[in-house]
């Protein structure tokens, strides 16, 4: 039988044929729990200064006075360089390495808890909080890469959420110990808990991927072989790394940042920036920040202290409930659950807080603020929290990886530091109620975002999930280029 076609035309033969199901070895989980526990450190650190500043700005406790300005700037220095950090991370997993980078980031993280914990003054609790939020800021971008190009399709999105876990234990242990250490001793806890992190990140290898990148095709294969198993047969995904990264080469540009403005790249790019945007600007950093003090002004009849670790607990087990469904609903359902749960509860927040300043009198539900916050942060911590992350590893393209990641955790952060600056201000100018009612209408518009451009990335691989965001396949200039058909019988 003859077939005949087009020189330019280009058709796909396919024969159905059943695959093995993947297996979750025990290598691909303990790489997710080595660079998870830099998470942990991520959210110990980034929580400190909440319990920590309660007892730094006490003369009796302090030798040296912190004022409320230093005081905020000891809390906002964070997310500023987390911003620097951010930017670097980029230019360092794509020459240092994925694991290299995240690895780099443990003996500081040590060092600028000593510097706090070790602080004479002012400065130097500033240069820790510095050096900290820098590793953040790399760490925040570097892991979500690492696990995306090690951990198999089909539980990509449970190991994937175990870093956003790690992260909710490190904020949860932090307010616990916060409430019984000063800010020095728990300063001294920070430096001890990048200890493990550090021993085990030296006994999983760096990704198949990078490996590839840099033309070192035996050590790919290694990597691959510990992270699938040894009877695992390596060879067919070996292969599809290398003719990615090799259309990769073939349209790669000298100019990194003129290569993230191509059309094909501009999507991906846009939707990670637009789920970080919409991740910050659900107001999150400011309930977190400042929820002693919400709960203060709606006068509500349970101890602030309390409310910030009941709100830590619901933040830590939400996670686990998201990672028990990521692979199962998908992270675009996930992503309709979160939202919807954050827009009800901010709204019923402003409107709250609207009858508190204007009537009718509400003392009679000082419950309300809990319950609200309690499903907003479940609402979050189920889909908005993790899921931005996750998906920055998964949907962006592999030869601007670590340039677009770069770009879209410095955006984060810059948000982040935008948003914590100003609530504030937005509560002065607008009211309570204008704030969460603002932060409301924002995840609103965040809902139409995700249903029209997030895509669903369950169950595939970075291949196919970065075929289907660059469109179709180019179509074929000659007949030579058509490849003959393999059939396994």
């Amino acid at each position: 039988m003859k077939i005949l076609m087009r020189a330019d035309t280009h058709v796909s033969f396919s024969v159905p044929v059943e695959e093995p199901k993947a297996i979750c070895t025990f290598s691909q989980v303990l790489a997710a729990l080595s660079v998870s526990l830099g998470s942990l450190v991520v959210g110990f650190v980034s929580a400190y200064t909440s319990p920590a500043l309660v007892s730094m700005t006490d003369r009796n406790i302090t030798s040296f006075e912190v004022t409320q300005d230093a005081g905020s700037w000891v809390g906002g220095i964070m997310p500023l360089a987390g911003l620097a950090g951010g930017i670097a991370g980029g230019p360092l997993i794509e020459y240092l390495g994925r694991r290299n980078t995240i690895l780099a980031t443990a003996v500081p993280f040590i060092v600028s808890s000593l510097l706090i914990a070790c602080a004479v003054n002012v400065a130097m609790v500033l240069c820790g909080r510095f050096l900290a939020g820098f590793c953040v800021g790399i760490a925040s971008l570097s892991l979500p890469v690492y696990l995306g190009e090690t951990v198999q399709p089909e539980v990509r999105g449970t190991l994937g959420l175990l870093p956003t876990a790690f992260g909710n234990i490190g904020i949860l242990l932090c307010f616990v110990a916060g409430s019984f250490m000063n800010w020095s001793m728990l300063a001294f806890l920070g430096a001890a808990l990048p200890v493990p992190f550090l021993i085990l990140m030296f006994l999983i290898p760096e990704t198949p991927r990078w490996f590839v990148s840099r033309g070192r095709e035996e050590r790919a294969r290694k990597a691959l072989s510990w992270l699938r198993g040894k009877e695992a047969d390596v060879e067919p995904e070996l292969k599809g790394l290398m003719r990615s990264q090799a259309d990769a080469d073939r349209q790669a540009t000298q100019n990194t940042m003129l290569e993230l403005l191509k059309r094909n790249n501009l999507k991906p790019l846009s939707i990670s920036l637009g789920l970080m945007f919409f991740q910050q600007l659900s107001g999150i950093n400011a309930v977190i920040f400042y929820t002693v003090q919400i709960f203060k002004d709606a006068g509500s009849t349970i101890d602030g202290n309390i409310c910030t670790i009941i709100v830590g607990v619901v933040n830590f087990l939400a996670t686990f409930i998201g990672i028990v469904l990521i692979d199962r609903a998908g992270r675009k359902i996930l992503l309709y659950v979160s939202n919807i749960a954050m827009i009800l509860t901010l709204f019923v927040l402003g409107g709250f807080f609207y009858c508190k300043a204007h009537g009718p009198d509400v003392s009679n539900l000082g419950w309300l603020p809990l319950t609200c916050f309690v499903i907003y942060i479940l609402g979050f911590s189920l889909g908005f929290g993790p899921i931005p992350w996750l998906m920055m590893g998964e949907i962006l393209p592999a030869k601007i990886r670590g340039s677009a990641a770069s770009v879209a955790t410095a955006f984060n952060w810059s948000c982040t530091f935008v948003v914590t600056k100003t609530f504030q201000d937005l509560t002065v100018a607008m009211g309570a109620h204008g704030a969460f009612w603002l932060f409301g209408a924002i995840c609103f518009v965040g809902l139409f975002f995700v249903i029209i451009y997030v895509p669903e990335t369950q169950g595939k691989t970075l291949e196919d999930i970065e075929r289907k965001m660059m469109g179709r396949v180019r179509r074929m200039s000659s007949v030579a280029n058509i490849k003959p058909l393999s059939f396994n019988m």
